[in-house]
Order: structure tokens, then sequence, then C-alpha cells
């Protein structure tokens, strides 16, 4: 008698075994009922704290049962978190115990922390009390070689393993769930892309819906409402994370439980720290994408969508630097290895047919744009974060995502009304996974699908390489080339280390 089980026709036995107990009528049928057989089967790739924070919509959603979490990390209670407790008490809420880690003070993270809150979970659902079907990998390459019956991944790790485990995922037939970037280098995010066009899986960037306002203030743009498009000024106040300024040199052993070659994945070799990890990794080049990556894929995607903006031609950087002191000469210090504290980029856009020249507008760190009288003189309390449009017969400003628009034209300001037609995404949690759910079971394609995000994608990533190059870069996107620093095409693409290369 083989040991070997599918793993599907466990979860089948499962839930019929589980239907003699007492469960929620979500599990046995009736609304919302899904059978078995129908589950999108996911693995959750990253158990750090953003990715247990995510679990809850995907646990709730009657069509998904995640059947494998994989991280480098086996559980630890050192991760970053935005307010004390709130991984910990989310996982308790999970699983419904408000006893679980009782005098740990740590934020938890890690493959068993993720394994015992899915398994958790479901247990409750189904009344048993010993329900145990998640699988749990360290090495995602391992876990796709195992887990024949996964129909889909979602991968939350740093940023510089995105493309390569979704590349991985592609290639074995998996549909893909990502959060933002694509990747934290452009040739690579191409990659990724194209990857997703020709295996014609079905993928999904959850960055995708989460900024409505701002698309529907595109539509108004694209109606009309204050004339040519010229200039577009979006601010965050990101960082939110510890910004280093050095290249951490203490010598520090690897924390037990932690498989430091499987966390740097593709990147190059170094010594472990803990500055680089758990939440702080988007500060740096090698591992992420900084606060760009981070926030502006959220703003700006329904932005370029909406107004079928393209690759911009341009791109032009301001950024604050540290100063050191070399023989009692104060002077500023090299920085080819971490964002800045704060920043600005200027991107220019070519013109297109009934649409000039325009130019976008980043600020982070704090920094905002210079806004025009007729703004300041009604709005003198301008948040930390915004965007705002600036056309030749008018001006919307309007919070981060859109919220709250307030048009001026005509010496007056008024709300921003919607197109007539316009129709405001549902917020519940299943309402939100409707569009890839639906691609990920044979569907239509997702319109957050990797195929609709290049032309972001490589705006963001082209705003690191003119911070790294600190000049103007020109670039041409049929060759993927900068044309006026050779230099700077390095920043481009990563060096692999032997065995990861894509």
């Amino acid at each position: 008698m083989t040991t070997h089980i599918n793993r599907r026709r466990f979860i089948e036995a499962a839930a019929v075994s589980a239907a003699f107990s007492i469960v929620p009528r979500s599990v046995l049928g009736g609304t919302g009922h899904v059978a078995p057989s129908d589950k999108i089967t996911m693995a959750h790739i990253g158990m750090g704290a953003e990715g247990i924070s995510e679990l809850g919509w995907l646990l709730d959603d009657p069509a998904i049962q995640i059947t494998a979490v994989c991280d480098p990390n086996t559980d630890s209670s050192d991760y970053m978190e935005w307010g004390k407790g709130d991984i910990r008490n989310r996982v308790r809420q999970y699983i419904q115990d408000l006893t679980w880690r009782a005098g740990d003070n740590g934020c938890p993270g890690g493959r068993e922390v993720g394994r015992a809150a899915v398994d958790g979970y479901y247990a409750k659902q189904r009344g048993a009390a010993n329900y145990k079907a998640c699988a749990v990998y360290a090495d995602f390459r391992e876990m796709f070689e195992k887990e024949h019956d996964i129909d889909a991944v979602k991968i939350m790790t740093p940023d510089h393993l995105h493309a390569t485990i979704a590349i991985a995922a592609m290639k074995k037939g998996k549909h893909v769930l990502m959060h933002k970037p694509v990747a934290n280098r452009m040739v690579e995010a191409r990659l990724a892309i194209e990857t997703a066009r020709s295996t014609k899986v079905a993928t999904h960037m959850m960055a995708y819906g989460n900024a409505p306002g701002n698309g529907l203030i595109a539509a108004r743009i694209k109606d009309g409402a204050i004339g040519h498009l010229l200039e577009i000024h979006n601010w965050t106040n990101r960082p939110v994370w510890p910004q280093y300024t050095e290249i951490p040199t203490a010598s520090v052993p690897v924390p037990k439980g932690l498989d430091w070659d499987l966390w740097l994945g593709p990147t190059l070799d170094r010594p472990y720290s803990r500055n680089y990890t758990h939440g702080v990794f988007r500060g740096w080049y090698d591992f992420g994408g900084g606060s760009m990556a981070d926030m502006g894929i959220y703003s700006l995607w329904p932005v370029f969508t909406g107004l079928g903006l393209g690759v911009p031609v341009s791109a032009e950087a301001c950024a604050t630097h540290t100063c050191q002191l070399v023989d009692n000469v104060s002077g500023p210090a090299k920085n080819d290895f971490s964002y800045p504290t704060a920043c600005s980029i200027r991107f220019k856009f070519a013109p297109q047919p009934g649409m000039p020249a325009l130019e976008l507008f980043w600020y982070d760190g704090g920094m905002k744009p210079r806004f025009p009288g007729e703004i300041e003189a009604v709005t003198p309390a301008i948040g930390i974060e915004g965007i705002l449009f600036i056309g030749d017969k008018g001006m919307i400003l309007a919070g981060y995502f859109g919220e709250d628009p307030v048009l001026f034209a005509n010496g007056k300001h008024e709300p921003l009304l919607p197109p007539a037609d316009a129709a405001r995404p549902n917020p519940d949690a299943v309402e939100r996974n409707k569009f890839w759910r639906t691609a990920f079971q044979g569907g239509a394609e997702s319109p957050g699908s990797f195929l609709s995000l290049g032309p972001i994608s490589d705006t963001v990533n082209l705003g690191t390489v003119a911070l790294r190059a600190g000049q103007k870069v020109v670039f041409d996107s049929a060759s993927a080339k900068i044309t006026n620093a050779d230099a700077a095409n390095q920043y481009l693409v990563r060096e692999y280390r032997k065995g990861w290369e894509l």
C-alpha cells in the first residue's frame, strides 16, 4: 500500500469526515459552499508579519484552500510590526485561542507560525481539533517538486525573490498571486511578465484595485475635466521602516532556524544581519524596491491604466545624503547600497495621440510638491500623503488613493464628481478576490494580471536606476537601454549567485 497520499483527495476525505461534526454551514453546504474538488489549492510563500496579517481574507474565502506554507525561517519572534502585539493577536483570532503564545512579547513569524495559523483556522471550521493538513517547506523549489496538487501560489517574500519564485511557479503551471512589485530589477520584471504571457497561466498583482479613486480621477481627466494633463505629483509618508546609511559590519551568527542561503536566494553572498530582514529589506537596493515600489504601484497603476501611459523616456532623481569625516575632512558618503531617507524623482513621458508630453513627480520621506496658490489659499493643511493632477485648464487634488478629490478650475473649487457610470468596488474580502479567483479557475483574465503591469513596473524600476546613477537617465524602452549613461545599465539587471540565474 503506497504511503503517498494525494493532497486533494486528503482534503476531500477530511471534509467528508468533518461532516459528522458541528461545523459552519459554509463548510457543509448552502451559501458560499464550494466542493473540495473545486477549491483552488494554494501554497503561501513568505510567512513574515505581512504574510500572516493577510492570511485572513484567504482563509475566509470558501473557494480557496491553503495546503502548504513556505519560508526559510522556521519560527521566531523578531519580526517588525505596525502595532505591538498585532500579529500575535491576529493569529489568536484565526485559531480562536486567546492564550496562543502567552508570554511571548515579540512579533511571531516563520513557516511554523504560518502552519499553526492555517491548520488552527481550518480545525475550527471543521470542528476537528487535530486537523493537520498544511505542509511546510523552507525551500520553494522542494515544495514545487513534492506538492503536485498545488493550483496556485501567493508570494509574500522580500522583493528580490519575487521574480525568481514567480517564474519557477509559472513554469510549473501554477497560477501566481503576488504582492508588489513584480521584481526590483527591470529586466527581471520584464522576464516575469513575458513568462506569464508565454506560459498562459493566470497571474494577479494584489495592488490592483486599492486606489479606485485615482482610477475615477483618470476617467474624468480623460473626459477633459482639467484640459490636457501636464503634471502628476504623488507623495507618500514612506519610508516607515529604519533606513540604514551604512552596510552592517558587525559579525552576528545566523539565528537558529533561519536558512540564510535560501533567504539570500539570487542575490550575492554577504554575512547575515538583522538589518536586512523582516520588513526592513525594502530599504536596500539588493533586496527591496524602496518607497515607490512599496506604495507607488498602488496609487499610480490605475492612473497608468486609465490614461494609457507608456514607459517614461527619462528619469531624474534628487535624494538626501549623509556626510562622513575622512582624515578630518567632511564630505558626502558614497552610497550605492541603500535607498535615501527621502527623494523626489521626475519622470518624463513622450506625447501620445490626444495627449501632450507630461511629467510625473514622485516624493517620499516627508517631501511634498510646491502647491499652486489656488490650492494653498483654500487647503492650508495638506496631508503627508496625496496626489495632484495639473492640466492646462485646471487641477485635481485628492488623498493618496484618490479620496475626496477636489476640482480647481475657472477660479472655483468643488468636489470632483465621478463619471456617471462609475461603480465603486465592493470591499468585501471574497469580492476583492473575485478577479484573480475567476482567472485561476479558468475564467477571464484578471485586469490585475502581470500583463497589464509593464509600464508602471518599468517606471518604478527606472526611478531606482536614476537614484543609483546620480544623474538624469534617458531610456529607450524598445531596447531596454539607458542611452546617455552606459554605466547606468548595470542597474537594470541583477548579478546572480551561481545556481540562481534566470
